[in-house]
């Protein structure tokens, strides 16, 4: 969600509404959407940097960006307030109806499914670099002797052996609630990961790509546009807005401004940095997952490597849980219809490993056989967008019929959300048609 920290959307997903215990803090609510933020998007910020066309562009498009951020955030606090709804797909149901519902559902579910792709290839992608640190004779292509890689170090045989032995059965239970004691790692790697690559800017080690010059603009304006969907991917907390936003001890809507604001700002200082310091390193150079561009022999960034690749693994079963459970609900409410029997329970042991089998086995495949994360980051991005703008647009506009308000103040709030649902139809379609230009 970058890396959607998805641990705390688990947790949350049972709220505190009428009688139940709110017991989160504002310091907690701060942390908890920063722990869904800041995830493997990190990792692309430094590359979109340079498909921007360099550090004045990207920034602007991120100040923009954050905007629509802060403004998604807020108004889905106050969606949820009217509504009495406790879950993102509740609010926009019960707001704009069922058939937007259900779309609500299957967005959630594909962009599930592809933040678990983007896991999966940020993993492979640093167990890749780990095995030439490890195995340096024979792996390092710089050296003069160069062996072919050991068929027992190749992505497709390391990611699999992880997805059998460790993510599938983290991943099969029905509640994750132990994931809590692990949810502090994802922001202690991502801290981490940006100081290394602050420092590593200012020491500028030898084994380095020598920076390159930068071009003073974008190639086109397309260019430019093309960042929005690293930046959604990489701010996607909003999933998780509306069940942190009810479990809060403070509701008050100008009290989740003030812990929106707080948390976006810092989410947005390390993501800057770490976009701005990977893209002045290795300028044009920098992949799409700016640890692949150091060299696999830096003690420092194996740590970071290694750190970042457990935290996602940690992370991988929570957007799991999250995708199958509205399949679950999707199946219950076939099979009432349809009068199925016992055999289709969705919450059977048989149902619940079968769909975590698939869901693995095609994520897998997936992250095998796409070549960078920039890829499914430019699909999921777009994705994000309908839960960043169009679905928080969508809210707005119809929660304002129900809210008895002036004439003035509803007309400003039906403008921001047209202009909300206008901004994320745009992203969408722009990172969809370059996806699909993209395979050809």
């Amino acid at each position: 969600m970058e890396e959607v920290n998805r641990e705390n959307i688990g947790l949350l997903n049972k709220p505190s509404l009428d009688g139940r215990t709110r017991s989160l803090s504002s310091v907690g609510a701060v942390f908890i959407l920063l722990k869904s933020a800041l995830g493997a998007g990190l990792l692309n910020f430094s590359w979109a940097f340079s498909e921007a066309g360099g550090i004045t562009p990207a920034l602007i498009m991120e100040l923009v960006s954050l905007v629509f951020l802060i403004s998604g955030l807020v108004i889905l606090g106050y969606a949820a307030s009217v509504s009495g709804q406790s879950t993102y797909q509740g609010v926009v149901r019960v707001l704009c109806g069922s058939a937007i519902g259900k779309l609500c559902e299957i967005c959630f579910i594909v962009d599930m499914f592809m933040i678990s792709v983007a896991f999966l290839k940020v993993v492979g992608d640093q167990m890749e670099k780990l095995c030439d640190f490890f195995l340096p004779n024979e792996t390092l292509s710089g050296g003069v002797l160069a062996v072919p890689r050991p068929w027992y170090v190749e992505q497709h045989f390391t990611l699999s052996i992880l997805c059998i032995l460790i993510i599938f059965p983290l991943s099969a239970p029905q509640e994750i609630s132990f994931q809590k004691y692990t949810s502090i790692l994802g922001t202690l790697a991502a801290c981490y990961l940006s100081l290394v690559i602050v420092v590593k800017y200012y020491l500028k080690p030898n084994s380095l790509i020598p920076e390159t010059h930068q071009s003073p603009r974008p190639s086109s304006w397309l260019a430019v546009f093309n960042v929005f969907p690293t930046i959604c991917f990489g701010f996607q907390c909003h999933e998780a807005s509306v069940s942190i936003y009810r479990s809060m001890d403070n509701q008050n809507l100008s009290h989740w401004t003030v812990v929106s604001v707080a948390s976006m700002l810092t989410c947005c200082l390390i993501y800057s940095l770490t976009g701005l310091y990977g893209f002045l390193t290795f300028g044009d150079n920098v992949s799409a997952d700016v640890l692949m561009s150091y060299p696999s022999n830096d003690t420092v960034v194996i740590i970071a490597r290694f750190l970042f690749g457990v935290s996602i693994v940690t992370v991988y079963p929570i957007a799991l849980l999250l995708g199958r459970s509205v399949i679950q609900d999707f199946w219950l409410s076939c099979s009432s219809v349809w009068g199925c029997g016992r055999w289709a329970d969705p919450s059977g042991t048989w149902v619940r490993v079968l769909l975590t089998g698939l869901w693995v086995a095609t994520t897998l495949l997936l992250a095998l056989l796409v070549p960078d994360i920039g890829e499914v980051i430019m699909v999921t991005g777009g994705i994000s967008a309908f839960f960043i703008f169009i679905f928080p647009g969508l809210c707005l506009i119809c929660a304002v019929d129900i809210e008895n308000l002036g004439p003035r103040i509803r007309s400003c709030l039906i403008f921001w959300g047209v202009v909300s649902i206008l901004a994320g139809a745009f992203i969408f379609g722009q990172s969809t048609s370059s996806a699909i230009l993209d395979l050809f």
